[in-house]
């Protein structure tokens, strides 16, 4: 049991003081030539006020919609069919 509590608080020492080295390991430059290079600054905030305007038209038509959703019932009863199938046995 001594032996295991050693081997625990050995894992989180290690753990810990490597953590401790990602914020340099980050800062390295890349070794691939096409790499991007990492900005000096941290951007701003993401805009979270500026959403998109609405579509002029819809993506779908009504009538494909209901054509959809009326598939998918079908395909949840089909399912649901099998299930309770499987259940019985």
């Amino acid at each position: 049991m001594r032996a295991r509590a050693l081997a625990a608080g050995a894992v989180l020492c290690t753990s810990l003081a490597l953590s401790g080295c990602s914020s340099q390991v980050a800062d390295m430059p890349s070794l691939e030539a096409d790499a991007t290079a990492r900005p000096k600054e941290q951007g701003g905030y993401l805009p979270v006020n500026d959403v998109p305007r609405d579509r002029e038209t819809p993506m779908i038509s009504p009538e494909e919609r209901t054509r959809i959703e009326k598939e998918l019932q079908a395909a949840r009863d089909r399912q649901a069919s099998v299930g309770s199938g499987v259940r019985d046995r």
